[in-house]
Parts: C-alpha cells; structure tokens; sequence
C-alpha cells in the first residue's frame, strides 16, 4: 500500500484537509507534488540516507513534503514548534540535515531563515512559502532512483536533550509494503473510505504515524492547526470522522467540557478511539467508555519501534490499568542489573525481537537500551510489570522514579490521583533534594481556578492523597504554577520542573 496507488484509482479522493477549510489535497496532487519533491530534493544534491529537516505547523504541505523525502531515501526529522532556536538548532546541527524547510508562521524558525549567521551555514534553507513555487518547474513523474525513506524522530526530551532514534532501515522501493501499516489497517479497518481525525501536531511520531499510515490504505486525514477539546467535537460531527488517535490529556480537556458541550456534537460516526504517549487513569478511562461506549482502544509503542502492546475496551474492562499484551515477542521485567524479575514485580520493560534501532550520536545510550547479557532484548526505559495473563501495566519511566530513604516511589500513580481532583487542571509529582531521605515527593500543581492556590488548597490536596495512597507516596508539599510546561502532545517536561528545585544540587 502506498498514496501512489490510490492517486491512480481513486484521484479525486481528499488525502488531508484542514478542518477549518483553509487547505485540502487530493491523492493526485499529492502524487504529482511529491515526485515534483523528489525532483527538487534531488537537484539540491540530497542523495539516499541523508537527512531534511521539516520545521512547520499542521498544514496540507507537510504531507507532500513527507512523500517526497519518503521515496527519495531521506530521513524525515520532523522538529517541534515548541522549540526555542537553541533547542532546534541543536536537532537540526545532530541529525546531520542537509536541508531545512521553515514555515514562517513559527516564529523562532522565521528568525532562522532571516539570519544568515545561524550556525548551520551548511544547511539548504526553504521557506515553506516558496516550496509551491520552487518545486513547480519539476517533473510530475517519479525520480528515476526511489528508495523509501523513512521518519527519524526525536524524543521529546523529557529528561534531557532529545535524542534521535534513527530505525536500521534495508534498501527497498518507495512503494513496497510497510507490515505495520497493512496490520493497521486489518485491524482498524482502514481504507479509501476511512476518515480520520489528527488533533497532535504531526511533528511528533504518533500522530505522524496514524496520518501517514493510513494513506498509505486511501484515507481521508482531517487536520487540526491546534487541539480545541469542544472544536474537535464539531469536526467529528461535521467530517464523519471514524478514526482518532489521542493522547490521555486530550481526555481529560474533553471531560472537563459541560455535559451540555458534550451532548451539543453528534459524534455517532466514531468507531475507533486509539490512545497512547503515557498512562492513563483508570478513572479517567472509565469515564470515556462511558461517554462514548467500547470503541476506545490503547497501545504502548514507542518512536524506537522495538515492541509494542495493544487492547481493547472489552480486554481493559477485565484488566483495568492495563496496556495490553505483547504485539511480537515476548516481554521480560528485569531488576537493575537485568536479571529477570517475577510475575507481578516492577521492573525496567525489555522487548524480545523487535526491530534494530540507535540513538543517532549517542553510543552511550544506545547501548544502556540493549539487554546487558541477552541479544536482541531492548528497552525503552519504562518501568512496568506483567500479570500472570501476560497483560503489561506500566508504572513509570526509569528516569522519573523518585527514591527516598531506599524507598522507590512511582510519581505517576500520584499524579493520576490528583489529577481526578475537582481543583486541578495539571500535575507534576517529582522528587526534591532532601538532607537525610535523598529525595522528598514534591507536588506542582496547576490548580482550575488560580486565586484559590495557597496553604488551604495544598492541605486540602495533602489530605486526599493520603486517604487514598499510603503515606510515604504522598506529596510533603506542594507548589503552584499558573502553566506546567507540557508538550501539545501530552507529555511533562519534567526536567523544566526539577531545574528549579536541583539547581546546586548533584
């Protein structure tokens, strides 16, 4: 499966749309505008396994700039528009990217096209404005030496600088068939009739990943500039949008909408809600099943491609807090020093058998991601254990985990708690410098209405932790902010946080 096929038996059919109507392509045009890339790429010098950068906002354009770079043999990196220059800089300047194409509408990307003495001299620069016009000379036929291409993604850099994963990828043609699309497309039903909704920016994997993968069967992709909980609503109702890909954040903006908002959209069209990025609370679950019935299905996967996990609602009704089973090989819990841990204890996740992959410029890392003694066992860094049915449940990332006094606590958990609270918008549970435990459970807590934060509001959230936690996972204390720093996606940088509180600190 590939866009090409469907741009020859089904030309007219909408590839993406904006969902507010200021841009659509159909198959055709995103063939011709592709190959016209692929053209352009090439004159540009760019050659197989090299690297384009690609810094914009959710528009029409991304895609056929992805296809282009996708049957050049180019590594795709996408860069988030949440990134100062510095931060980009250091992405575009570590991935090796021979070209950079900015939308201007992001202003820290204009400024790199306007400034000449950014350090990356060596780097094509294209304003996305002129990509229209500048690759309108070429041909509309295929380069003469396709091979595909592939995303490199960037973590998010939760815990630190992001770190490219760049995916062991053998040479084949643009259009051979990609397993892990046609498995999603079986199991979700994806076609030339499917029409889905992406309300995350596309330069993060998952939603970059659930748009182009189902072209690759015929989809229609409905585009948000920006996720708006009620906003997103009406374009279901309006597109007839079947397929989402969300993340547990998104839910809970939706659940906090008035009933009345709710019930206002007709939303009948939906058969498939997929979610992943970070755990979800079990109440917070529950609650969607609710609204909207056994159509809301979960996986674990990460950019890396090593494993990943999958259930649906009945499986997650009978194993609430689960991420399901194992989608390849097998799945092994190891403590530390990676000896195998029993069922039901907590440990480092490793995945059996899954593709090869390296933290582009990070031996270090990519290293401490192999199984110390056990070939083709890789981790992503998570902490989870597994039930005696096989079923994983995740508890936390490696590099989160809080230890005080020899005690390893779980922020996650306490964050999913709080996070139910009538008063709280967001949370960050983290661990403080402490002289005598090590660590101290620190809460920040961005609360619904700002004039309420102060000692009541924190005593108050104290007390409901400890009715229901025990006591030594509770936060000792808790903090205010007006805004945590998360990504559009959903995940914490935490790292922003703790700068604050270990600043001096080892």
């Amino acid at each position: 499966m590939h866009p090409r096929v469907f741009a020859n038996s089904h030309p007219e059919n909408i590839a993406a749309i904006m969902g507010d109507g200021s841009g659509a392509l159909t198959y055709r045009d995103l063939e011709y505008r592709a190959n016209q890339g692929a053209h352009y790429f090439r004159s540009l010098g760019l050659q197989n396994r090299d690297a384009m950068a690609l810094w914009m906002t959710n528009r029409t354009e991304f895609f056929e700039i992805y296809w282009a770079a996708q049957r050049s043999g180019l590594f795709i990196v996408p860069v988030s528009t949440q990134f100062t220059i510095d931060d980009a800089l250091y992405i575009i300047n570590d991935s090796g990217a021979k070209l950079l194409i900015c939308d201007p509408a992001v202003s820290a990307a204009d400024h790199i096209l306007e400034d000449e003495k950014e350090s990356i001299a060596d780097v094509i620069r294209l304003n996305l404005g002129d990509w229209s016009e500048t690759i309108a000379k070429f041909p509309i036929t295929p380069i003469s030496d396709e091979l595909a291409g592939v995303q490199m993604v960037y973590s998010s850099g939760t815990t630190g600088r992001p770190k490219g994963v760049r995916i062991f990828l053998p040479d084949m043609p643009a259009t051979a068939a990609v397993p892990r699309a046609e498995a999603l497309a079986r199991q979700y039903g994806f076609d030339d009739k499917a029409v889905l909704l992406t309300p995350a920016p596309l330069y993060h994997a998952a939603p970059l990943i659930f748009s182009t993968m189902p072209q690759r069967a015929g989809s229609k992709i409905v585009l948000m500039p920006k996720f708006d909980a009620e906003q997103m609503l009406q374009w279901i109702e309006e597109y007839r949008v079947a397929f989402i890909q969300m993340v547990p954040t998104m839910f809970i903006r939706l659940l906090k909408l008035s009933e009345e908002a709710r019930k206002q959209y007709d939303i009948s069209s939906l058969k498939a809600v997929l979610h992943a990025a970070a755990p979800c609370p079990i109440e917070v679950k529950h609650a969607m099943l609710d609204w909207l019935g056994p159509i809301i299905y979960e996986y674990y996967a990460g950019s890396e491609g090593n494993g990943s996990t999958s259930i649906g609602p009945e499986e997650w009704l009978r194993k609430p807090g689960s991420v399901g089973k194992s989608d390849n090989g097998p799945i092994h819990i190891c403590d530390e020093s990676g000896h195998e841990l029993p069922t039901g204890e907590a440990g480092l996740i490793y995945f059996e058998g899954g593709n090869e992959f390296a933290y582009y410029n990070d031996e270090k890392k990519t290293r401490e991601a192999r199984h110390p003694f056990h070939n083709g066992w890789t981790t992503m860094g998570d902490i989870g254990r597994v039930d005696e049915d096989s079923y994983l449940y995740l508890t936390d990332r490696k590099s989160f985990m809080i230890i005080s006094g020899g005690v390893n606590i779980y922020p996650q958990e306490v964050e999913n708690l709080l996070i139910q609270h009538p008063e709280v918008t967001d949370v960050a549970v983290i661990g403080i410098p402490h002289v005598e435990m090590g660590e101290e459970v620190k809460a920040v807590v961005q609360p619904v209405h700002w004039e309420a934060q102060g000692d009541e509001l924190a005593d108050r959230l104290i007390s409901y932790c400890r009715e229901k936690l025990s006591h030594f996972k509770c936060p000792k204390s808790i903090d205010f902010e007006r805004q945590l720093p998360r990504h559009e996606t959903g995940k914490l940088y935490k790292q922003e946080i703790r700068k604050k509180y270990w600043s001096g600190h080892a």
